[in-house]
């Protein structure tokens, strides 16, 4: 076969095709032509490469040919639309979808922290267990308030942001193993009842809860979350339902990452509340008042948007193009 008689021949549609392919909007009669085309050159396509495989048009043919094929396909528009897509609809879906995991680590959460505070607080024997009378006093009057305010704000808040995000990655990443996310839970909640105990045998109970309302609220409910998801997936792998006990790890697991990377800002969030307004000269109910306001703002954003998503079908797992797989009917 002669090339460039080829060529001479069909270059029109080659060319019809790539402008079609890369024109910003179709009308239908456009699109039809582009299919069409698209058909065609694949065949033109595949009459070259059995001649010469390796040659500058047989390349260019590939490449119309692909971009024709990403108008088919459904390729997003533009970043901005994934990224909007992202915050309004995939992220609170998921968040919505947990609410109620979510709620429920934040009982047991409290529950053993307030048996422990109970017990330190109450029980003379237990708080000398604990730390000495100095110890203590120590750690109530200096240590804690020192805490959030020995280093700056701002390198404070990173550290804060970096451990909050250290901690909650655990739970999402080991949450499949069943045990850990229990265990993350016991072990925060044990460290905050002692604390709060120690407060409470001294009588300022006042002093603890300034310090940690503010920014616990919300730092303390994206550990409940991250503790949610990694649940989420344990509980796909134990009862998958109709699906494959692997497809409903891969479908649970692709929600999981978009709330992690939800709780990346959600933590970020936490971490300049408790660098810059926990430590402030702010009157206190102004400080657990912004920290009420930020977890708010979370319940809304979830309640909302996320309910409207999820009612819409929204799971926040990827679209099934995006997911890597294509179910197919049996």
């Amino acid at each position: 076969m002669d090339i460039d008689a080829f060529s001479a021949v069909h270059g029109d549609k080659w060319s019809r095709l790539h402008f079609l392919a890369h024109k910003r909007r179709l009308t239908g009669a456009e699109a039809d032509e582009l299919l069409r085309l698209y058909q065609t050159v694949s065949g033109h396509l595949s009459l070259i490469r059995s001649v010469a495989p390796e040659t500058a048009l047989s390349a260019n043919l590939s490449a119309g040919l692909a971009q024709a094929r990403t108008r088919f396909t459904g390729a997003r528009s533009n970043f901005m639309e994934d990224l909007a897509r992202f915050f309004v609809i995939s992220l609170p879906a998921a968040f919505f979808r947990i609410r109620w995991l979510t709620l429920w680590c934040g009982l047991a959460f409290v529950l053993v922290a307030g048996a422990y505070a109970l017990w330190i607080g109450t029980s003379p024997e237990a708080l000398r267990a604990v730390a000495s009378d100095a110890k203590v006093q120590q750690y109530v009057e200096e240590d804690f308030i020192d805490y959030y305010s020995e280093n700056p704000a701002a390198s404070f808040a990173g550290a804060v942001w970096t451990n909050n995000a250290w901690i909650s990655a655990q739970a999402v990443a080991f949450g499949i193993t069943g045990f850990w996310v229990p265990f993350i839970l016991f072990m925060n909640a044990q460290g905050v009842g002692i604390a709060a105990g120690l407060f409470l045998a001294t009588g300022k109970m006042d002093v603890f809860f300034s310090y940690i309302l503010p920014h616990g609220l919300m730092e303390l409910t994206a550990v409940f979350i991250a503790c949610a998801a990694g649940l989420r997936i344990f509980w796909a792998m134990v009862r998958p339902g109709p699906r494959t006990r692997l497809q409903a790890v891969a479908d649970e697991g692709r929600s999981l990452i978009t709330i992690a990377l939800g709780l990346v800002l959600v933590l970020l969030v936490s971490g300049m509340v408790e660098g810059f307004v926990t430590p402030s000269q702010l009157p206190v109910w102004a400080k657990i008042t912004i920290g009420a306001l930020v977890l708010a703002g979370y319940w809304v954003y979830t309640l909302v948007l996320g309910g409207r998503a999820v009612r819409a079908g929204v799971t926040g797992d990827l679209d099934v193009n995006d997911a890597g797989y294509r179910s197919i009917a049996a």
